[in-house]
């Protein structure tokens, strides 16, 4: 069993409370060693030859054998890289390729909203007669008609935390004839995932959330052995080759995942990400589900007792629940302000929603009633009217 929390495995500001790790997680220790090293050692000394001495071309790969053990996958189908909207783009383009006679992408319309720009844009650059269609998410199951070639759904929504099915929603697409594709950006690391139980044929994932990759950290996809000859890659970049260094003037996939790279790899963020999952080695995902799901049930007690204003906007029943906890209030925005000026830092979803995640690598349920006690000061204190928390910031 993992002795959870983890705190001093984390640089965590002294007397914060982090509740934010659903957006972006906080910095591991061991990764600033680990860039230091990549920039000092291997860029700063060995420079081009890093590629080789450093064997920073098999890191792509490497990371994302890392990230399949949290993700139930298969070695070696998992590659990292880029973006997660890339990534996305990458999936539902070889997705609609292996159902070329369907035109329907179906989504629910709660789905991050990333995701149905990419599949907009996908449709808008083949043309021809190809349709987003969107439905409320309890609705998705009956939406799934033979008229559809790809069902692109996250598995938790990034609003409330609402969690979808995923084993029940694959096998009807399956039985529908359609591709699944699920974005896994608010469950790698957060619950456990089975995607080889699933039987899925697409996966994709950011990894800066709960794995700790820090800001802008590489993307991963995933696509399932048995059609990975299928996938036709629709960005077909020079990483994604057979042999890249062969300088070849056609493109020739390669016969693995690294079909699905495209350009050069992010190394030093990718070796940040190495440095972060090494804290993952003996984690239990069942243990760490457990854990989540307690520090979530002491939340939502909390705050509806000490917060009437506030209205839960998550699943009440935690097995419906990712690891994220929302609470919808009209004033929403100025009230994670404040809280945030009080060393409590969650964040906003326009357009009332207050969002809470919780990690319990680094919270712990004494974190949790602190948390909501310094709610309760905001909320019994209208101090959230003050004119400087009504300021919006880029970033919400």
């Amino acid at each position: 069993m993992t002795d959870l929390p983890k705190k001093h495995l984390f640089d965590i500001p002294e007397g914060m409370i982090y509740l934010d790790g659903n957006s972006l997680g906080p910095l591991p220790k061991g990764a600033v060693e680990r860039a230091t090293k990549v920039l000092t050692e291997e860029w700063g000394k060995e420079l081009i030859r890093a590629w080789n001495t450093a064997d920073w071309m098999a890191l792509p790969q490497k990371v994302g054998d890392r990230i399949a053990t949290l993700i139930g996958a298969a070695p070696g189908s998992v590659a990292t890289g880029d973006t997660l909207s890339i990534k996305v783009y990458q999936a539902l383009a070889a997705a609609l390729k292996m159902r070329p006679e369907r035109r329907v992408i179906l989504s629910d319309n709660g789905n991050f909203p990333s995701d149905l720009y990419m599949a907009q844009g996908l449709i808008s650059t083949i043309g021809k007669d190809y349709e987003l269609r969107t439905v409320a998410p309890e609705e998705v199951a009956g939406a799934i008609t033979e008229e559809v070639a790809v069902v692109m759904l996250t598995e938790v929504d990034y609003r409330s935390g609402r969690r979808h099915d995923m084993r029940a929603l694959t096998a009807a697409a399956h039985q529908a004839g359609a591709v699944m594709l699920w974005d896994l950006a608010h469950s790698a690391g957060a619950l456990p995932v089975d995607l080889t139980a699933a039987n899925a044929e697409f996966a994709v994932g950011c990894s800066y959330k709960y794995l700790n990759g820090g800001p802008g950290a590489p993307a991963f996809i995933y696509a399932r052995p048995d059609i990975l000859q299928q996938v036709e890659p629709a960005l077909s970049g020079w990483l994604g080759h057979e042999a890249p260094f062969a300088m070849e003037p056609g493109y020739r996939p390669a016969m693995t995942t690294e079909r699905l790279r495209v350009g050069t790899p992010p190394i030093v963020q990718l070796s940040i990400l190495d440095a972060a999952l090494d804290i993952w080695d003996d984690v239990d995902m069942a243990q760490l589900r457990a854990a989540s799901m307690a520090l979530c049930e002491t939340f939502i007690a909390e705050v509806e007792r000490r917060c009437p204003e506030l209205t839960l906007a998550s699943p009440r029943d935690a097995e419906q629940r990712g690891s994220q906890v929302s609470f919808a209030f009209a004033e929403g925005y100025p009230v994670m302000q404040a809280l945030i000026d009080r060393g409590a830092i969650g964040d906003f979803r326009a357009p009332n929603i207050l969002r809470f995640g919780f990690t319990p690598l680094y919270i712990d349920q004494q974190d949790v009633i602190r948390a909501a006690e310094i709610l309760q000061e905001v909320m019994s204190s209208a101090c959230w009217k003050d004119a400087k928390y009504q300021v919006r910031g880029r970033v919400t």
